[in-house]
């Protein structure tokens, strides 16, 4: 997920109380059921009115702050299903599978407080919005967007893996210690910087989930890793974003946020490098200098590296 879609209050996130690792956080899905409750009883067709009352009014403080950060309003819901009613009405099939979603994450959950057994666990809750974004990550937990994942297709076709392994992704950025939200033009937020963060994240969900948030990274980067690590080593102090991140374009099969990828293939160079996979764990998780990190890695430009880890590797 992109770190605009993130909020990571580092100082809140010590606030907020989190569960103990004893099955996992809580999984909320009762607004999507709420949500689609209203849906079918108005023929795919809720006023705003019905919205804002039977859905939005009766939200659980997940939803209640998705709508407050994303600007998600009954307005703005009615006018994305005025405008494209097949977002809403494709997303049902994604509902059917959350109930083997949460059975899956279960494991998935379990394997991040093996490997990191300072985990914090907020919930995750899944809502439905306004077709965008797909989700935040904040500090009092996960939410996602039914229909907006639903209906990203483009990162993995399956409906279980995507769902699954976006939740893991996002789930890693709750672990990590250091800012990765930042104004825009703020010196900090550079190539690289931006790159590790997501690339972290990237590298917990293949760990803990079997595969990264955005499988579809590979096939586009095969056989050209050393052009586009080469590119990236050029750019990685820029702080101009947009040849590496947020670049993906509607119904487009053109490569984007590469620098997600690049920063995977680094932090994965620095934990098959560790003698200890724990420690690294912890420092990739709580990595607080960029640079240092880089050094350490033993990256190079198109270096081979393994495909996916086998969760437990």
């Amino acid at each position: 997920m992109p770190a605009r879609s993130r909020f990571t209050l580092l100082l809140a996130a010590l606030l907020v109380p989190t569960c103990a690792f004893a099955g996992g956080p809580d999984i909320h899905t009762q607004d999507v059921t709420r949500f689609y409750a209203l849906y079918d009883a108005t023929d795919g067709k809720p006023t705003v009115q019905q919205i804002q009352q039977e859905y939005i009014a009766q939200g659980t403080p997940s939803l209640a702050e998705f709508a407050r950060l994303r600007r998600v309003t009954a307005q703005s819901i009615a006018d994305r299903m005025a405008s494209d009613p097949a977002v809403y009405a494709n997303a049902k099939r994604c509902l059917a599978e959350l109930p083997a979603v949460e059975r899956r994450l279960a494991d998935t959950f379990a394997r991040l407080a093996s490997v990191y057994p300072q985990a914090k666990f907020p919930p995750v809750a899944i809502v439905v919005g306004r077709g965008r974004p797909v989700g935040m990550t904040y500090p009092g937990g996960v939410t996602l967007g039914l229909e907006a994942l639903c209906a990203a297709d483009f990162m993995n076709p399956n409906v279980q893996d995507r769902f699954v392994h976006v939740i893991a992704h996002e789930y890693a950025h709750i672990q990590q210690t250091a800012p990765t939200e930042f104004e825009p033009g703020d010196p900090q937020a550079t190539v690289l910087r931006l790159a590790l963060a997501e690339g972290t994240a990237e590298f917990i969900a293949e760990l803990v989930s079997g595969n990264v948030g955005n499988s579809r990274h590979a096939g586009w980067t095969r056989g050209k890793e050393a052009q586009i690590e080469s590119a990236f080593a050029r750019d990685m102090d820029s702080t101009d974003l947009s040849a590496w991140f947020y670049d993906y374009r509607s119904g487009s099969d053109a490569p984007y946020d590469l620098g997600y990828w690049v920063g995977y293939r680094i932090v994965k160079a620095y934990y098959l490098r560790a003698d200890d996979r724990r420690q690294a764990v912890k420092d990739i998780l709580e990595m607080d200098d960029p640079k240092a990190f880089l050094a350490r890695s033993g990256w190079t430009p198109g270096m081979s590296l393994p495909g996916a880890l086998a969760v437990g590797d």
